[in-house]
């Protein structure tokens, strides 16, 4: 049973825990566990109509016949799109979190633990949009460095080559993975804080 007097060292070993373990799956959750597709369509915005694969309406591929098949809008797709990520993202951080506090005999509790997850997981939605990450980007001056990095992954039929402006490689992307991290600290902080917060209570009553 904790004490006063151990109560700081415990909030920093379990803060610390809580972080390793965070950035430690962080990668594992954002890249190996994201489809393609979401990956591809989760920035998607605009009221145009595209189909659930991301393809516009009136640009599908000579041949392919897509009548019938169910439309929405861009920006409903891109939504859709990082839900779908963010919820994977999330299962998969509370599980490895449930799983090293356990094996470690010791119990988070459930609103403490919730608390961190939701501030990691509605933060990502809002970052993994894209537009609130480059809005961002530029208010704090980064304009010039997300136009100046990004890559180059293909070429068209005219062997043009084709900017990328988000994704892997480029500035966006290193913002995008900075701010992720930086988050899940304060939610580390935040986790830790409520569960000692939770364990004080339970001692004085």
């Amino acid at each position: 049973m904790m004490t006063e007097r151990t109560t700081p060292a415990q909030a920093l070993a379990l803060t610390g825990a809580l972080l390793a373990t965070w950035d430690a799956l962080h990668p594992l959750f954002d890249q190996w566990f994201q489809s393609g597709k979401d990956a591809a369509n989760k920035g998607a915005c605009g009221h145009h109509l595209v189909y659930r694969d991301g393809t516009r309406v009136g640009e599908e591929v000579e041949g392919d016949d897509r009548a019938g098949e169910p439309t929405m809008t861009a920006t409903r797709l891109g939504w859709i799109s990082a839900a779908r990520h963010v919820a994977s993202y999330t299962a998969g951080q509370l599980t490895g979190t449930v799983l090293l506090t356990r094996v470690l005999g010791y119990r988070v509790p459930a609103p403490a633990l919730l608390a961190g997850a939701a501030i990691n997981g509605l933060t990502h939605l809002v970052i993994d949009k894209r537009q609130p990450l480059l809005w961002l980007a530029a208010k704090a001056g980064k304009g010039g460095y997300v136009d100046h990095c990004t890559v180059v992954r293909r070429v068209d039929q005219d062997g043009a080559a084709q900017v990328e402006a988000t994704g892997p490689g480029s500035a966006a992307f290193e913002l995008d993975q900075s701010l992720h991290r930086a988050i899940g600290a304060f939610a580390a902080v935040t986790t830790a804080w409520l569960t000692i917060r939770s364990t004080k209570k339970g001692r004085t009553r």
